[in-house]
């Protein structure tokens, strides 16, 4: 015989268990209690890794980022508001905006700005003009196709201070081989260094022959992507191969040819090491008539030469405003050609 309080134990313990488990088991196995707080622990770091894991393997981009590209800008900024010298660091005066006024009334900055825009339009248009043709030979069936494209990268693996070189030896007064053929069609010789045009001409000769051959592999990316049905539909309606360059693989190669105008148009805007290294001893100063520097040589010479840090700070600045400039003309080409489609 059991007493009541024993059945209801009985009973409690019972209804505590699960069906077709024993009680023992299931008070067993909540008195550990393990399991359940492992998997809510591991569920969580689950979602924990799921989360940070994306942020934590692009990180070191934005540190990097941060440490050499922001904080150096910011701190550029700073240095652009204050009378500093490289000199003495520690001793900066406040300047406002005085270092951007001086450079409104330079006639030096001016004549920089001409002579990047002017290098600039020089090295672009002849270069891009040379690329679309490359790519346009490339694009066809070629015996030794891969060889021609390596060649073509091999002038942009070539370094700045390489190709300068050799450029300088071509361009020599007296020896080189660029006034030795305008001897042999009967023209004088021409001092490339001192020459206004001549100067710019040869500046820009370098970038040319450094960035055609890449220019011309991405257009030929972008050929090889155009649909070749276009080009059977204008061959069947009797187009050759000149109309079908015109008609069809230009129109289709704007937002290319866009990308590739405004990419050289910044590397124009801080185009250095070639008017640096060209102009030997007087390359910081583009010349002895500063006939060739650039807004790029302007800043250097203003800031490792000269030591005034305050205004080399606002010719950086200034260049990046006017790159912002580029950037917001792209982005109403870019928008145009999208409703133009």
């Amino acid at each position: 015989m059991t007493g009541p309080k024993q059945a209801l134990a009985h009973s409690a313990s019972s209804a505590d268990a699960a069906p077709g488990i024993p009680p023992g088991a299931a008070r067993g196995a909540h008195g550990r209690g393990t399991p359940a707080d492992a998997h809510s622990w591991r569920s969580r770091l689950y979602r924990w890794d799921m989360k940070a894991s994306p942020y934590a393997f692009v990180s070191p981009f934005f540190v990097l980022f941060a440490a050499f590209t922001l904080v150096p800008l910011l701190y550029t900024a700073w240095y652009s508001l204050h009378h500093v010298q490289l000199s003495a660091l520690d001793h900066q005066t406040w300047a406002g905006l005085d270092n951007y006024k001086n450079l409104w009334s330079s006639d030096f900055f001016w004549n920089a700005l001409k002579n990047t825009l002017t290098i600039g339009v020089i090295s672009t248009v002849p270069q891009l003009l040379a690329a679309i043709g490359l790519a346009h030979l490339l694009n066809y069936r070629l015996r030794g196709s891969t060889v021609w494209r390596v060649v073509m990268l091999t002038p942009y693996a070539t370094s700045v201070a390489a190709a300068t070189l050799v450029f300088t030896l071509l361009y020599s007064w007296d020896g080189g081989m660029v006034n030795w053929i305008l001897h042999f069609f009967g023209v004088g010789p021409v001092n490339w260094r001192e020459a206004d045009w001549g100067s710019q001409f040869a500046v820009s000769s370098i970038v040319i022959w450094r960035w055609t051959g890449y220019n011309a592999l991405i257009y030929l990316a972008a050929m090889q992507a155009i649909p070749t049905d276009l080009y059977e539909s204008a061959a069947i309606d009797g187009a050759n191969r000149w109309q079908q360059f015109r008609h069809v693989t230009i129109p289709q190669l704007r937002p290319t040819i866009l990308f590739t105008v405004v990419v050289s148009a910044i590397g124009a805007t801080q185009l250095f090491g070639e008017p640096l290294l060209f102009g030997g001893v007087s390359g910081s100063k583009g010349g002895s008539e500063h006939q060739y520097q650039t807004l790029g040589l302007y800043m250097y010479d203003q800031g490792w030469i000269i030591g005034n840090l305050g205004k080399a700070s606002a010719i950086a600045w200034s260049m990046f405003l006017l790159l912002l400039v580029v950037a917001a003309v792209n982005l109403l080409l870019t928008r145009r050609l999208r409703k133009s489609r």
